[in-house]
C-alpha cells in the first residue's frame, strides 16, 4: 500500500477487537516511531497492554501512541505531523487508528516525560472490529483562496490535505499559491488546531511530492 492508498483507506476507527499488535508490525511501528524522534526531537512513545486510558472514550482499545516532547511554541505542530507519518504507516501494516484528545491524567504512569517536556496528544492502534467510516469532505475551492490555472503538484498537494483528519472534522484550512512558489497555510484558531496544521502539512508534502521547504 502506498502513501497515498493509505490516505485514501484510513477513516477514524474507535472499536477494537481484543488482539494483541503482530509481533512484525509492532517492530515495523517501533521502527517509525524512533526514526521520528530521531528527526524531530520528540519524545513520542508505544504503550500496548494498558486497556484504561481509553475506556470511557472508545471501545477496546489497549494499545495507543503517546506523543510529547519539548515543551515550546513547535511541539503541537510537530506532533500532528510526526504523527499522521505514523498513522499512516500504521494504515500500511494493516491497522486503524484514531487521533484522540485523552487527558494526561488518563495516562498517569503509563508513559515518561524528561525534564522541560509535554504531553500533547494520542493516538488509538490496533485491529478495528471494521475499518472506519467515510466522513464528508470539502472540496478543492473551499480551501484554496486564489482561482485560475494552478500547477498539478499544488492541486494534488491540497487534495492529499482534504484527505487529512483533523479536530472535529472542521477543515478549517485555507491553502494560497504564491508567486515565488511558496505556499502559504492556516488554520482557524481552535482546540488542536496547531495538531491539525501539522497533519495538513505532512499530507499536503506528501501529495505534492514537495518537502517542508515550500512553506512560507
Amino acid at each position: 500500500m502506498t502513501i497515498s492508498e493509505a490516505m485514501v483507506q484510513r477513516h477514524s476507527v474507535r472499536k477494537y477487537l481484543d488482539r494483541p499488535i503482530s509481533n512484525i508490525a509492532r517492530f515495523l511501528l517501533e521502527g517509525c516511531i524512533t526514526k521520528c524522534n530521531e528527526e524531530s526531537g520528540l519524545h513520542i512513545q508505544l504503550i500496548t497492554g494498558e486497556p484504561k486510558a481509553f475506556a470511557l472514550m472508545f471501545s477496546g482499545v489497549s494499545n495507543y501512541i503517546v506523543l510529547a516532547g519539548p515543551k515550546n511554541d513547535s511541539l503541537d505542530e510537530l506532533c500532528g505531523y510526526y504523527g499522521e507519518k505514523i498513522v499512516l504507516f500504521a494504515q500500511q501494516l494493516g491497522l486503524n487508528t484514531c487521533w484522540a484528545g485523552i487527558s494526561a491524567a488518563s495516562l498517569v504512569g503509563a508513559f515518561d516525560l524528561d525534564d522541560g517536556e509535554a504531553y500533547c496528544i494520542s493516538i488509538a492502534v490496533g485491529y478495528g472490529e471494521d475499518h472506519g467510516n467515510e466522513r464528508s469532505t470539502k472540496v478543492f475551492d473551499d480551501v484554496v483562496t486564489v482561482s485560475g490555472p494552478l500547477p498539478a503538484w499544488f492541486r494534488s498537494g491540497v487534495d492529499a490535505a482534504l484527505l487529512a483528519p483533523t479536530a472535529m472534522n472542521r477543515q478549517s484550512f485555507r491553502f494560497e499559491l504564491l508567486d515565488d512558489g511558496h505556499v502559504r497555510v492556516s488554520v482557524r484558531r481552535g482546540v488542536f488546531s496547531r495538531v491539525d496544521l501539522g497533519i495538513i502539512k505532512y499530507h499536503f508534502e506528501e501529495g505534492s511530492g514537495k518537502d517542508g521547504s515550500v512553506w512560507a
